[in-house]
């Protein structure tokens, strides 16, 4: 199935590793021009390189996603490089589970404000493709209550409403947008490698919940990522695509 992405302008935050990296990848190996933003220089640079190993421009920053002005800059950045912006994926996640000030702040700031932010940013350039599309990578924990309910829950819930709301606002200019919530994915470095190496209890509680008997993989995820995105899926939009493996309960 040709999914229609190749020379599309794709740009994805938190692109170095784990969901976002996969997500960039599969972008590239479907033939898209991937531009990445991470906080890790070294990290950007080797992502970067691979991207471009696969015969497709790849371009990338280091910057925090937090700061609007530098991500402004970026999505600049990378619509320069490119000539344009067709696909936006809003990745990154600042994982901040709790319920203190610090990780209200924090979870606001990061997955909510960044993604509001790269989505205003780009909006002037995805006005101007015809295959424009934005993915907002939200989570489970958005739409049934879990561990991580308090900052984490109720700002992933707050992303899936965002993404409604602008699939609505959106569509008569041609911009679908969809979101995506996966749920226990597993990866090195990833959330739930810390769990199994901090808080094993809570990881065995978390496998046992798993009707398939394992978590997800960044790829797995990546591939609902890239469908949605991707010019195929023109009908799509305002949909909450979850990938869980059947974990979650909710109709």
């Amino acid at each position: 199935m040709d999914l229609g992405l190749k020379a599309k302008n794709v740009l994805v935050t938190g692109g170095s590793k784990g969901i976002g990296r996969a997500i960039a990848d599969l972008f590239a190996a479907e033939g898209a021009n991937v531009a990445i933003c991470a906080r890790n220089a070294g990290e950007v640079e080797a992502t970067v390189k691979a991207l471009q190993g696969r015969g497709v421009k790849g371009w990338g920053e280091a910057i925090d996603v937090a700061d609007p002005a530098a991500l402004k800059q970026w999505v600049e950045g990378a619509a320069r490089e490119f000539g344009g912006v067709d696909i936006v994926v809003c990745n990154v996640s600042a994982l901040a589970v709790g319920d203190t000030p610090e990780t209200w702040e924090k979870s606001f700031r990061v997955d909510m404000m960044h993604t509001v932010n790269a989505v205003a940013a780009a909006l002037p350039y995805l006005e101007k493709s015809k295959a424009a599309s934005i993915v907002i990578v939200s989570s489970v924990s958005g739409f049934e209550v879990d561990f991580a309910a308090g900052s984490y829950g109720a700002i992933k819930a707050a992303l899936i409403h965002y993404a409604k709301g602008l699939s609505s606002q959106l569509i008569a200019k041609g911009i679908r947008v969809n979101a995506v919530s996966p749920g226990n994915t597993y990866f090195e470095g990833g959330i739930w490698q810390n769990i199994e190496q901090g808080s094993p209890d809570l990881y065995k509680m978390a496998m046992g919940l798993n009707p398939t008997g394992r978590m997800g993989t960044a790829e797995e995820v990546a591939v609902g990522v890239v469908f949605v995105a991707s010019p195929i899926a023109s009908r799509i939009s305002g949909t909450n695509l979850i990938i869980d493996g059947a974990l979650t309960k909710a109709v």
